[in-house]
């Protein structure tokens, strides 16, 4: 009997660990960045080598998307529409009106940090793999991920504009930021998918997804390494305090931001009569950002990379508790029928 309890536990830590080994190991590099801060402070400024993993990041990313589970998603437009609209235009204005809040000149950073996740694209895996799960379309998900990413050269660029204006020195020239992004992040996107007209490449990259996967997070985890790098000095030390309340309230923004977005999505789903189906995707792909993409404009600009970290930590936790929530209640409703 003792045997097998510890092979049940064996197995559950397991189960655990596989599921959930990102989420520690964001925790865990992040903390080391900090702790070692002051040691590797050049690595975060070696521009080309950030440079090379985000192409690379986006490039194994995109090679194990196929345009054929699409057909949905192009069919039946306004799911998609409905869903670009939320994430390229009301969570910014949400996201923007909630840091208006934050009056205190002590927390500009943070403010500039946050803003960066409104221009940020969805993310490129986890609102398909969320909206899967929840039993909601898919092929929406998809193809909110390539418009919003394919478009981000140029949105991210202009709401920046928007919100800072010239009264705001950017690091990075508009022209500039519009030239890096089109390379850094619609180049590879493009590269990934000509690769996959190659039937062998195509079918390789499908059948390795989970591999391609766990490349691609190791790459986002040293991004986020190089950010903790570079927000060390404002964290730790006698910064320590300072640094508690940033997280506290970034962590409070990003999850109320996130949470309100999403079930207006699905709301507004229900307001123009989309399907359960596609009124679920609306609901992640309209509220999720992407990491990668975030950690570099962060990066680049010298902005505060704690908001961006958090409200990709947060999403994953938060949809996986909506995604149970909406197969399980879709579930009963199909029994009770």
């Amino acid at each position: 009997m003792t045997l097998r309890l510890e092979r049940g536990s064996s197995s559950s830590l397991k189960e655990f660990l596989a599921k959930r080994w990102f989420l520690l190991s964001l925790v865990v590099v992040f903390a080391l960045g900090l702790i070692v801060h002051e040691e590797c402070a050049t690595w975060a400024d070696h521009e080309p080598f950030r440079n090379a993993v985000v192409f690379t990041v986006l490039f194994l990313m995109a090679v194990s998307l196929s345009l054929k589970a699409l057909s949905s998603g192009i069919r039946r437009p306004r799911g998609t529409l409905l869903a670009v609209v939320m994430n390229y235009g009301v969570l910014p204005l949400i996201l923007w009106a909630v840091t208006c809040l934050i009056g205190n000149p002590e927390f500009e950073g943070l403010r500039d940090g946050l803003l960066v996740i409104a221009v940020t694209p969805c993310t490129l895996v986890s609102a398909a793999v969320w909206t899967r799960r929840a039993g909601g379309n898919e092929s929406i998900a998809i193809m909110v991920t390539l418009i919003t990413n394919l478009l981000c050269f140029v949105i991210a660029p202009l709401w920046l504009l928007l919100f800072f204006g010239t009264n705001v020195e950017l690091k990075t020239p508009f022209s500039e930021m519009v030239l890096k992004l089109g390379l850094l992040v619609v180049l590879p996107m493009v590269l990934a998918q000509l690769t996959r007209t190659h039937r062998r490449w195509a079918n390789w990259a499908t059948e390795n997804k989970s591999k391609l996967g766990i490349a691609a997070q190791c790459g986002i985890l040293a991004m986020v390494f190089l950010g903790a790098i570079k927000v060390g000095p404002d964290m730790v030390g006698e910064n320590a305090g300072h640094g508690i309340t940033l997280i506290g309230i970034a962590l409070a923004v990003v999850l109320f931001v996130h949470i309100v977005v999403f079930w207006l999505g699905i709301a507004s789903g229900g307001w123009l009569k989309l399907s359960r189906e596609d009124a679920v995707a609306v609901g992640f792909a309209g509220s999720q950002k992407t990491l990668m993409i975030g950690l570099l404009i962060c990066l680049d600009l010298d902005f505060l990379v704690i908001p961006i970290v958090l409200y990709h930590a947060s999403q994953l936790i938060v949809d996986t508790l909506f995604a149970d929530y909406l197969r399980t209640a879709n579930d009963h409703e199909l029994d009770c029928n």
